[in-house]
């Protein structure tokens, strides 16, 4: 018998091994929640489908990071979050007719008031409420459901079309040539970041005057991340205002965001900008087109020649005669690419059976 034989043979004969208990899922840890309020009594003050929101919260954050998500993209290492930087909780229902004139009835607080952003259209249906802490107050973020939207708007026309490519010299550029110009919102503030930055670290940890200069911190982080999200919207609009199909490039930018531009990057805001989009777009009946974004800088828009160029080079010269910007350029082929692609040849496939009768030849 060998050495590591003997071994484990008194390993067996010392200890004992326990049976592994099942994985705990979901379900199993719900059930323990009324026995955790006897141990805990201060969680008897937390209403009970919130608690239960947050074990969801757990589960889908572990599904993701083991199985990924629709698309097999998986997420990080789960990691513990404080109570001090647990910020929002999620009322899963709520009940009907909840929000009343400027105050709104939540479960545990009673009626509570609000300055509304605007007021719920007729006819829409409050599902969830979330309750959020921010350095300047509380906000509350309400889904609406409303059966009678249409999905896909009356008068969607296929051939109201246009290719975005977006940038660090200017935030986009259409195929028609229009340019949004890149605001900077972060690197603008700076200066001022780098002092009140400066004011917390030099302040004592744990000192009621540290977490002043805390607060002041996040308060001027959060207005510009405000100024941010309105230029996003803004330009969402402008765009959704003008076609009705959008195409962009199906972007990598967790890996742009590694690279030495991470700070241009994420002071753009692409991932967010084009949440935005893709959101309004859905909620008008419109149609945003992801196409993949390798090539468009090199290729010609003209011939599809390839045209070797580096990042610093922002003219387009080809020999078939095509000569004009690079993101006009990319801009371009990120259309042409939408053109064909298969939800579009749908939507016009089943207007012009509508229309005509008859199956067109694409």
């Amino acid at each position: 018998m060998s050495a590591i034989a003997v071994l484990l043979t008194l390993v067996k004969s010392v200890c004992h091994l326990p049976e592994l208990k099942d994985n705990p899922d979901y379900y199993s840890q719900k059930k323990t929640l009324p026995n955790l309020k006897k141990t805990h009594p201060h969680y008897g003050e937390i209403y009970s489908q919130v608690l239960q929101d947050i074990v969801k919260r757990v589960k889908v954050t572990f599904d993701r990071f083991l199985k990924g998500d629709s698309n097999g993209k998986r997420s990080g290492r789960p990691r513990f979050k404080a109570r001090d930087r647990y910020r929002t909780f999620t009322y899963p229902q709520i009940k009907e007719g909840c929000l009343q004139g400027n105050l709104i009835n939540l479960p545990m607080f009673g009626k509570v008031k609000v300055i509304l952003h605007r007021s719920i259209p007729t006819g829409f249906k409050v599902k969830t409420a979330s309750v959020t802490k921010k350095t300047d107050g509380y906000y509350i973020t309400l889904s609406l459901e409303d059966a009678t939207v249409p999905t896909i708007k009356p008068d969607f026309n296929p051939e109201s079309i246009t290719g975005i490519d977006v940038g660090l010299k200017e935030f986009l550029t259409t195929s028609e040539n229009e340019i949004v110009a890149i605001p900077q919102h972060y690197r603008k503030s700076q200066k001022r970041l780098r002092v009140i930055q400066k004011r917390v670290s030099r302040r004592k940890k744990g000192s009621k005057r540290r977490q002043k200069a805390v607060k002041q911190l996040g308060r001027q982080h959060k207005k510009v991340a405000d100024k941010r999200k309105d230029f996003h919207f803004k330009t969402a609009n402008n765009l959704l205002k003008k076609y009705d199909v959008v195409a962009v490039e199906d972007l990598n930018v967790k890996g742009l965001a590694r690279t030495r531009l991470a700070k241009s990057v994420l002071d753009a805001g692409w991932s967010s900008f084009l949440s935005i989009l893709t959101n309004k777009a859905e909620n008008a009946g419109l149609l945003v087109i992801q196409v993949i974004a390798s090539g468009t800088s090199q290729d010609c828009s003209n011939c599809g020649a390839k045209v070797p160029k580096k990042l610093h080079e922002r003219w387009h010269s080809c020999q078939c005669g095509c000569s004009l910007d690079r993101d006009h350029n990319a801009a371009i082929i990120i259309k042409n690419r939408a053109v064909g692609h298969s939800v579009l040849k749908a939507r016009r496939v089943s207007e012009a059976i509508a229309g005509f009768g008859e199956k067109p030849t694409l």
